[in-house]
């Protein structure tokens, strides 16, 4: 249980905690929680930063709680947000409850004897409630003029729309949360993001009035990418954990794109490696750069964690094909497979026989350039490529033959945007 504040502190994951919270760490097995919101039926790349602390916590010896807020879910936590969000139905937080739950028992262990974890649905103790006796018994103990000093509030007060009396009685919601969970379960700390400071005091504030017991918070900093944009977004959205909605091998992508800068930071809060470990990546990285092997060995490590080592394998020899120049190797069956996730374009395979297919004609009919003209400047430019190998002859003109089996080119234009051919 020692060295859990040191070990959180090394890997940057404090950004503000009560005092008391180290010792307490070091001479007693606390159990803590994070609630996690059922926005959708599955968790991103963003929630693994609340998802390795509470893992780590586990490993080291204490008990871990996973608050799926099928409750709050049906409100909305305002913290972060800039406007309302859209309600959802109980229908759709029931489905969204079951998909993050199953999520998360990827990355805590419920079966350990000494320290097994926990999940709950904060449903149980907050649809049981009726109004009266809840603005007694719980709100009579939080002024309006406390909660207007909250940040998320009151940073959705300057905003034009403001913020709704359902929304507003989020931070209060929250802190009855922490009370049941101390009142079950013994739980002495909530963790989670900077955003979340106000709405965890404020059930600190509400235990310590009712139960008059000293209890903890701990919150991490906000990840921003290198360009300052919020972690897990990128040009094609949100980065899932459902491969249903990330592909292993975007997923292995958006880590293995990791900037250089970052790259470090990522290993500390993104895997369980130890401090020499990332330390010798990062030597790498400063002797280094271009091999970017930190930079894999985060993309092999997390994917590992969310989809398995088998899938992670497989992406990571789909990306050494992506970038190599023996594409043309492998049958077809593995390029669809590396490519699934591409767009597809299904063409007559007539059209390739005998004096072939123009390749300027075939840029434009799958659309990476918008125009014949656009295509033949692409080309001559050097920025195509077909089965990874560079064209710049505008007049070049691709057979079957030259096609992966006789029946698949991958086109592509720059160096990441890819297009399957699919001959019929």
């Amino acid at each position: 249980m020692s060295n859990l504040f040191r070990e959180l502190e090394w890997r940057g994951l404090v950004y503000d905690a009560t005092e008391g919270l180290s010792d307490a760490l070091d001479r007693e097995r606390v159990t803590a929680y994070i609630g996690f919101d059922p926005t959708a039926s599955s968790l991103h790349v963003g929630s693994l930063m609340t998802v390795m602390p509470l893992a780590r916590l586990q490993r080291f010896g204490h008990h871990a709680i996973a608050v799926v807020g099928g409750g709050t879910g049906m409100i909305g936590d305002p913290s972060g947000k800039s406007q309302e969000r859209v309600l959802l139905s109980s229908e759709q937080v029931a489905a969204n409850v079951a998909g993050v739950r199953r999520q998360l028992e990827q990355f805590l262990d419920f079966e350990v004897a000494s320290n097994p974890a926990r999940i709950v649905d904060n449903a149980d103790w907050l649809g049981t409630i009726d109004v009266l006796s809840f603005l007694r018994d719980t709100g009579k103990h939080f002024t309006v003029n406390y909660m207007l000093q909250k940040e998320s509030v009151n940073r959705r007060l300057e905003s034009e729309e403001g913020i709704s009396y359902t929304e507003f009685s989020y931070l209060v919601l929250q802190a009855y949360d922490f009370l049941q969970l101390f009142d079950r379960y013994g739980c002495t700390l909530q963790m989670g993001g900077s955003d979340q400071w106000g709405n965890i005091t404020a059930g600190i504030d509400l235990i310590r009035k009712l139960r008059a017991r000293k209890v903890h918070g701990l919150v991490w900093p906000l990840m921003k990418t290198a360009s300052g944009a919020k972690f897990g977004k990128t040009e094609a959205g949100t980065v899932w954990l459902d491969p249903q909605r990330t592909s292993p091998f975007r997923f292995y992508q958006f880590w293995l794109n990791t900037d250089d800068q970052a790259a470090s930071a990522y290993l500390k809060s993104f895997t369980f490696l130890d401090r020499s470990s990332i330390e010798e990546l990062d030597s790498v990285t400063r002797s280094a750069p271009e091999k970017r092997e930190a930079q894999r060995v985060l993309a092999r490590e997390v994917t590992s964690m969310v989809h398995g080592r088998d899938l992670a394998a497989r992406a990571e020899h789909a990306s050494a094909v992506l970038f190599g120049e023996d594409i043309a190797t492998l049958s077809a069956s593995d390029v669809l497979s590396v490519f699934e996730d591409v767009p597809a374009t299904d063409l007559a395979a007539d059209l390739f026989e005998s004096s072939g297919f123009g390749i300027v004609d075939l840029v434009a009919q799958v659309q990476l350039a918008p125009s014949k003209a656009e295509a033949r400047r692409l080309v001559q430019s050097g920025g195509v490529y077909v089965n990874n190998r560079r064209v710049t002859d505008p007049h070049l003109r691709v057979t079957r033959a030259d096609a992966i089996e006789g029946r698949l080119f991958v086109l592509r234009k720059g160096q990441k945007q890819n297009h399957v051919v699919r001959l019929a």
